[in-house]
């Protein structure tokens, strides 16, 4: 999806018909079931994204950005912290949906190894 806003309105449409893998489907299932409720996922959900290739990894990096990101709007409405405004936030979105959520590295910035970590 990364690049393509078309992907990602697809996406927030109906995940369903988007075009996207089945495996990636499978996993935004999970996080709505995980939105929706919580008390009700099982280890079988679980079990579903393994089966559609999802490492335990990932599992944990899914269920972590959905937890932070309803601990994030949770804290603003309670403390009335100001969020972004609608326009930041529209642009905000349409920078993540061109290039994930990682900013640009600095100018001159020596390109990562392939293992992610930085070359020293």
């Amino acid at each position: 999806m990364l690049g393509s806003t078309e992907h990602v309105q697809a996406v927030l449409d109906d995940v369903s018909t988007a075009p996207i893998p089945e495996a990636e489907k499978a996993l935004f299932a999970f996080v709505d079931r995980l939105n929706d409720a919580p008390g009700d996922v099982r280890r079988e959900d679980v079990e579903r994204l393994k089966a559609a290739g999802w490492t335990d990894e990932a599992v944990y990096d899914a269920v972590s950005v959905c937890a932070l990101f309803n601990f994030y709007n949770r804290w603003i409405d309670g403390t009335g912290v100001q969020g972004l405004s609608p326009a930041l936030y529209e642009r905000s979105a349409k920078r993540m949906a061109a290039g994930g959520y990682l900013p640009a590295p600095p100018s001159g910035s020596p390109p990562p190894s392939s293992s992610g970590e930085p070359e020293r």
